[in-house]
């Protein structure tokens, strides 16, 4: 009987396992989303809503503008891409928003669904829209990618195992959310980008890169924003003690992309 017991639970272990590995757009790495769609969506659309109420939204309106701008050309050329690739069902109930924040952090952010924020104390290093355009596509990039799901994944796979992950999914909401709001630590003293593994972020900036020249601004941008950053006086820890690629690395490995993002670039 104990033996049937273990067979059971490999079998709905692997089943689990197979039916929720997923592809990453563009780059095809496999990965694990065991968290339905319409969960993420549900409490992305709730915390967003918490964050705008208790957050000043910026009144002004020429810097407004500009985020609600390019932030609706980044969402045409997601639109246009996610089509030419037969993924649209991955778009599926989200509901853009692009919010401009009061707040002198150097940051920005996507949630699942198209819920975008950008805080005003990035606008001095974007410079202007194209300058936006690279933190945009790189936070929708992450979106787009679900990178928030796959590490919330990972961490109730690790917390629960895979079968306690559906009763804590149905049974432990609060468990669940608690996770959501530390995989995408949402008003907490973060840098430009969120947490994500190195894998993740470079992902982000390959994808974001496309989307960016799909949109019309000049993927050479994306090197000359993250030269601002590096001089900015910012903290860069050594890459080994990071989950985020050095600026060099970084740099150099969207030199390598731009010829790609370059065939999408209409101006």
């Amino acid at each position: 009987m104990k033996m049937l017991k273990h067979f059971i639970l490999l079998v709905i272990t692997s089943a689990t396992f197979f039916l929720s590995c997923s592809s990453v757009p563009l780059t095809g790495r496999s990965q694990l989303n065991m968290i339905p769609s319409s969960e993420m969506l549900a409490m992305s659309y709730q915390q967003y809503d918490i964050f705008l109420n208790e957050n000043k939204l910026s009144t002004n309106a020429t810097e407004v503008n500009i985020v609600k701008r390019v932030g609706g050309n980044i969402q045409q050329a997601v639109t246009r891409y996610m089509a030419d690739n037969n993924l649209s069902s991955r778009l599926n109930g989200y509901k853009w928003d692009f919010n401009l924040v009061e707040d002198k952090q150097v940051n920005a952010w996507c949630m699942p669904g198209g819920k975008v924020v950008v805080y005003t104390g990035i606008l001095p290093l974007t410079n202007d829209d194209a300058g936006l355009a690279v933190v945009m596509g790189h936070e929708i990039a992450h979106a787009i990618a679900e990178h928030g799901n796959e590490r919330m994944s990972q961490q109730l796979l690790q917390q629960v195992g895979a079968v306690g992950l559906m009763v804590a999914m149905k049974d432990e909401p609060a468990q669940t959310q608690a996770l959501w709001l530390s995989v995408y630590g949402v008003g907490t003293t973060v840098g430009v980008l969120l947490p994500y593994s190195r894998t993740q972020e470079s992902e982000a900036d390959h994808l974001g890169l496309i989307f960016m020249a799909m949109a019309g601004y000049d993927p050479y941008e994306a090197t000359a924003f993250w030269e601002r950053m590096s001089k900015s006086g910012g903290a860069n820890p050594p890459e080994f003690l990071s989950t985020h690629p050095s600026y060099n690395t970084r740099i150099k490995d969207l030199n390598e992309w731009i010829p790609e993002a370059m065939k999408y670039y209409r101006k």
